[in-house]
Order: C-alpha cells, then sequence, then structure tokens
C-alpha cells in the first residue's frame, strides 16, 4: 500500500532511478527535428492485440548468476541483458497495441538509453521524440532529456581523443545554452529539483540501492524482472556518463536559478476561505484514513468519543479498544488501538530523520539551509552499506507524519471540523513483506468494518491519500521469492488486488451519504491503466485528485486520468507533523486533503447537502487551467460564496 507522498522507499527509489533514465523527453528550445528510426526498427505487424490494463501486458524475466551488484559491474553480462531486454520492447511494441502514455514514454526512454550506450546517437534522438511527442506537462517537455542532448551535441564538436575536462567544459556550454532558452516561469522547479539530484547523486548511493533493494529480491527469485533489468542498465549508463557531470549541472541550473530568482505567482493565498464568523454552527466530522494522526497536536480539532476512555479496553463494548479518537489497523489488517505507528526500529531515531526529511525537501527545492547542506553531505558520501537503512528510516519519517500533515490540511481554516482516525499501515522497508491472499481478505474486512465505523460516528467526508497498485503486490512477491515463476506472481498479483478492490469498492458503496476523497497517485500514469485503487474506480461519492503547484500547473509527477475530477495544491504544502512542528510536502497526497477542507466546509454551512451535491458545487466552481483546460483547480473562495 502506497501513500501518496515524496517519503516512500518506493516514491524515493523512484525519484533515483528516472533520475539515471534522463533521455526521458527533448528539450524543444533550440533543438533541430528527431531523427528518423532505422528502418529495422519500423516493425508494421498486420493486427497488434489491444491493451487495456498493465497487467495484460506479458511478463518479461532473465536469468542471472550471481548478484545484481555483480552484474553491475560485468560488462559482458550486461551487454547479453541489453540484447535480449532490446528485442523484448520491441516485440512488445510490435504485437500489442498500448495506449497508455506513461507506458509507451517509458518502452521509448528505454529504448533511447539502449541506443545511446550502443552509440546509435541517431536512433537515440528518434526514441527522445517519440517521448516528447507524448508529453503533455509543459515543464518536463522543455526540460526532460536535457542534459542527453547537451552531452551527444558536446562529444560531436570535440576531437576523439578529449579528455574530461574538455567534456566537463563543452558539455557546461551546451547544457548553459539549452537552459538560457528556457521561460523560468514555467520550469523553475524542475530546475530546482534537477539541482538536488545533481547534488546528492553518487556511486555510492546507487550502489546501494542496488544492494539493499534489488540484490534481495534477485536472490530470492533467481531471475530479473523487466523492471530490474532496465534499471541496472540505466544505472550502469548512469555511472558511466552522467554522474562524472553532475557538478557541471548543478553549477549549470544554480547559475539560471540565480539569475532568474523570481518565484512563481502562488495563487492558492487568494483563493481560500477561512470561517471567522462567531456563529455556533454544528461540528462536522472528517475521517482521516491514513497512517495515523498525533492527537496531541489538533487538541479540540480531535473527534472525541465520550463513552470511551484509554484504559486498554473495551469500555463502551462497542468493539473495539480505546477508540476515544478512532481505530487502527496493523500492516495485516488486524486492530490496535494506537492512532500513530509504533516507532518499533526507528525508536530513537526519529529526530535525526525529521531533520533529513527537512533537508531533502529543502534540497530539491534549491534552498540553500543547513539541513539541505547536511543532508546533500550524507546522501553523497554515504557508504553503499548504509543506504539501505538510510532510505528505510527516510521513509519511516514519511509514514509518521503522513497522517498528522494530511489532518492539518484538512482541517486549516476550520473551527468547526472534528479529526476522527482510522489509522492503516504502510511498509516502509526496503523490501516490503509479502502480501498473500489471507492479508487481502483481512484488509478488505477492514476496510467494510472502518466505513460501518465512520458511519456510526457521523463522518460527513473522508480523505484517502493512500492507494494499492497491482505493481506493488506484485513487486512484495518477487522481493519476496514467492510463487514458482513471474507469471504466477502476477497471476498472485492480480487475484489479490481483485480482493481489495472488491472489498474497498463495496466499503464506499456501502457508505452512500459519506463523500471519499483520494489521492490520484504520483507515478505520472494513467491510474485505470496501471490498475491503482481507489483511483480508478468510478463513484457518486468519491472524487479523485490530481496535484498542480503553486502556480496552478501540473506536477511532473501527478498521476491522471478520466476519473481524476479536479487539481488542487500538492506542492510544498506546509502542515503539522507529530510532536507539534511543521514541514512543506509534496504529492497528490497533499492535494487531496485540500479538496477535503473545501468540502467539510461546505458540509459545515450546509450540513443538508448529499455528497453528489458537494462533487457538482467543486467542480462547478473550478477554473480551467489556461493551458490545460481539462484541468479544474479549485477555488474554494468562490465555491463558499456560492453556497452562503
Amino acid at each position: 500500500m502506497k501513500r501518496r507522498t515524496q517519503f516512500t522507499v518506493l516514491g524515493l527509489l523512484f525519484a533515483l532511478l528516472l533520475a539515471l533514465f534522463l533521455v526521458g523527453g527533448c528539450a524543444s528550445s533550440g533543438s533541430s527535428s528527431p531523427a528518423q528510426a532505422p528502418e529495422a526498427q519500423k516493425i508494421q505487424p498486420i493486427e497488434k492485440i489491444k491493451i487495456s490494463s498493465l497487467d495484460e501486458l506479458p511478463v518479461h524475466t532473465y536469468p542471472i548468476k550471481g548478484t545484481m551488484s555483480e552484474l553491475l559491474d560485468d560488462r559482458a553480462a550486461l551487454a547479453e541483458l541489453r540484447t535480449a531486454f532490446h528485442a523484448d520492447i520491441e516485440a512488445d511494441l510490435a504485437k500489442y497495441e498500448i495506449n497508455d502514455t506513461a507506458t509507451l514514454q517509458g518502452k521509448y526512454r528505454t529504448l533511447a538509453t539502449l541506443a545511446l550506450i550502443d552509440g546509435r546517437n541517431d536512433e537515440a534522438l528518434h526514441w527522445l521524440g517519440e517521448v516528447a511527442a507524448l508529453e503533455d506537462k509543459e515543464a518536463s517537455r522543455l526540460t526532460s532529456g536535457m542534459t542527453v542532448r547537451a552531452l551527444l551535441k558536446a562529444k560531436d564538436q570535440l576531437p576523439g581523443n578529449y579528455t574530461q575536462a574538455e567534456l566537463q567544459d563543452a558539455f557546461g556550454t551546451e547544457l548553459q545554452a539549452y537552459v538560457n532558452q528556457l521561460p523560468y516561469e514555467i520550469v523553475q522547479d524542475k530546475i530546482k529539483a534537477g539541482k538536488g539530484r545533481a547534488e546528492y547523486l553518487s556511486e555510492n548511493l546507487l550502489r546501494g540501492v542496488v544492494q539493499s533493494q534489488f540484490d534481495p529480491a534477485v536472490a530470492a527469485t533467481g531471475e530479473m524482472s523487466a523492471d530490474q533489468a532496465g534499471a541496472i542498465i540505466g544505472m550502469r549508463y548512469a555511472m558511466d556518463e552522467m554522474l562524472p557531470l553532475n557538478p557541471v549541472v548543478a553549477k549549470v541550473y544554480g547559475d539560471y536559478i540565480k539569475e532568474n530568482a523570481v518565484e512563481k505567482e502562488n495563487i492558492w493565498p487568494a483563493r481560500e476561505f477561512t470561517f471567522v464568523d462567531k456563529m455556533m454552527r454544528p461540528d462536522v466530522v472528517v475521517g482521516v484514513w491514513d497512517s495515523g494522526v498525533d492527537a496531541k497536536v489538533f487538541g479540540n480539532h480531535m473527534y472525541v468519543n465520550e463513552a470511551e476512555i484509554f484504559d486498554g479496553e473495551d469500555s463502551d463494548g462497542n468493539g473495539w479498544v480505546d477508540d476515544v479518537h478512532g481505530i487502527a489497523f496493523d500492516l495485516d489488517g488486524v486492530a490496535n488501538p494506537h492512532m500513530l505507528h509504533p516507532l518499533g526500529d526507528q525508536d530513537g531515531k526519529l529526530d535525526k530523520v525529521f531533520g533529513y526529511m527537512q533537508g531533502f525537501t529543502d534540497l530539491t527545492s534549491a534552498i540553500d539551509s543547513k539541513a539541505a547542506s547536511d543532508v546533500r553531505t550524507e546522501m553523497a558520501n554515504m557508504p553503499p552499506e548504509d543506504v539501505g537503512s538510510f532510505l528505510t528510516s527516510l521513509s519511516f519519517g514519511g509514514l509518521f507524519s503522513h497522517g498528522t500533515h494530511v489532518a492539518g490540511i484538512a482541517t486549516e481554516g476550520n473551527p468547526y471540523a472534528k479529526i476522527l482516525v482510522a489509522r492503516i499501515t504502510f511498509d516502509y522497508h526496503t523490501t516490503p513483506k509479502a502480501m498473500t491472499m489471507e492479508t487481502a481478505q483481512r484488509l478488505a474486512d477492514a476496510y467494510l468494518a472502518t466505513t460501518k465505523y465512520f458511519m456510526e460516528h457521523d463522518v460527513r467526508v473522508v480523505n484517502m491519500s493512500w492507494g494499492w497498485t497491482f505493481k506493488e503486490i506484485e513487486g512484495s512477491l518477487e522481493a519476496n521469492g514467492v510463487g514458482e515463476n513471474a507469471e504466477e506472481r502476477a497471476k498472485m498479483a492480480r487475484e489479490m488486488i481483485d480482493v481489495l478492490s472488491k472489498g474497498l469498492h463495496e466499503s464506499m458503496a456501502a457508505a452512500p451519504g459519506i463523500l471519499f476523497v483520494s489521492a490520484a497517485g504520483n507515478d505520472d500514469n494513467d491510474v485505470e491503466f496501471d490498475v491503482v485503487i481507489p483511483s480508478s474506480f468510478d463513484m457518486p461519492n468519491l472524487m479523485i485528485i490530481g496535484a498542480v503547484d503553486q502556480a496552478g500547473d501540473p506536477t511532473s509527477f501527478t498521476s491522471g486520468g478520466r476519473n481524476v475530477r479536479v487539481y488542487a495544491n500538492g506542492f510544498q504544502v506546509e502542515s503539522e507533523i507529530p510532536g507539534g512542528g511543521t514541514m512543506k510536502m509534496s504529492g497528490t497526497s497533499m492535494a487531496s486533503p485540500n479538496v477535503c477542507n473545501l468540502a467539510a466546509k461546505l458540509f459545515t454551512i450546509k450540513p443538508e447537502l448529499s455528497p453528489e451535491e458537494v462533487v457538482s458545487l467543486i467542480e462547478e466552481n473550478a477554473d480551467p487551467n489556461e493551458d490545460h483546460p481539462n484541468i479544474l483547480l479549485i477555488n474554494p473562495k468562490k465555491t463558499m460564496e456560492m453556497v452562503k
């Protein structure tokens, strides 16, 4: 189960691996037309098989001798892997009609990387163009792949016996030329994040990811998945070509930021609505279905079950122990009384982890703080054997903070809002616990019990900044060596996601008087094609929310699809964390509670509204993004004025 914010092991690894595939798009400014693909690439099948979801694509695996860490340094074995990997991608594209943009972009990125490694630069430029043609986010289209284009242009101008210093100088000149043509107001967030990655990415960090994430999984299964194969190929390319250029990238991006130094206009303060009246309005109960909430932070904002006391017993006889502020379930779907996740193996590390979280946020936002400096130094010089525990601790910090941060956003500016906690548990370890059918069924039962509890306690709106994906469950099975082979794991994952999907859908359908607000996800994908729940559900009492930045432009990470109803601010949103401090976090996890906040205010001012009416009010009073009319930006002030 994934929460929709930046601090997860999977999210951090995704950011790292995405940074390696630096050929992901093309910088259109100043570039020539993409080269044509070689004739050998133009496969014309008679009729393709149409694919409607990710799990319908074939599963590819590759044999491996030894460990992934050893493979990373075995040039001959990597060459063999690239040949087989390349053939499988071409075969898939020839045989299947894939209408999902994110999936196609991933395959085209990989083909570009493979072409670059083998020196087929014209072919690489072709695939870069194919990726760009599918990109609907302007900032991503303008910046993605820019470093590779600059590198290729620099190499073309140098003699065959150039030195590394000469390459760095030429690369810096070309990259600067690309960057200087970019509209800062559009690309600034991408450039800041790129600068941060260039400052912390190191060979040791990548080797640590392989040791902590890939080696155990391969040891368990005896083979590589296609995702692992693509990652290890990309890592080798990054270590050979891109990492040595990171200081140049950081300097060029840093100079560009300093020279422009104009922040995007923040459209959200002018749209806020805060209750300032002195009316004695009835309370509105807001369910925070998340990783837990620090009740001490919110005081009178917490819902209180007056019939229960903290005594380790079921004082009111309702079947729940110590449910003063709500209920909780552990990773296996078993009820427990903890409103916050127990510290467990992270006991004593939390203060340091919070510092790392703040530093990571500052670093990727080009904020020159002590916290950013500390985490940059830590990540850049970390020995590979320490990377796994570092990522685990950082992920735990995100887990521990997530629900509290969400609760703060969901209730900001509404003194009538009362937070009822429904804690679920996320796995924060680099090797996640394998899902079982028994666990899936317990979780499905827990969903039904949770929505029943919501109804019994008059909850009107629930925020759900989390979800399950088919790939996530399949990955947990793979990491633990469950199943005879990849095909069996895919079948098991499909069955388990179906159980979870059925249980979650039925639980929400059984509560038609409650509005559920869910984050779309941070994988820049189509939530239907990738089999993501609940984001792929189409229900009258459910809103799926995408993320935009401070200016209302789509973030590079936000997922989409026809079920995404509106968009809200999910970039560097400040809110509370356990213990009473605050922190800025990014993700659709932060966008969703902004919409939950508006819904709660609508229920506050007009309790007789139905979920469907609230959905209509929010959508009808949202404003289309000027450049992306299909992206509707919530407008709380306008919406509330319409109701008042």
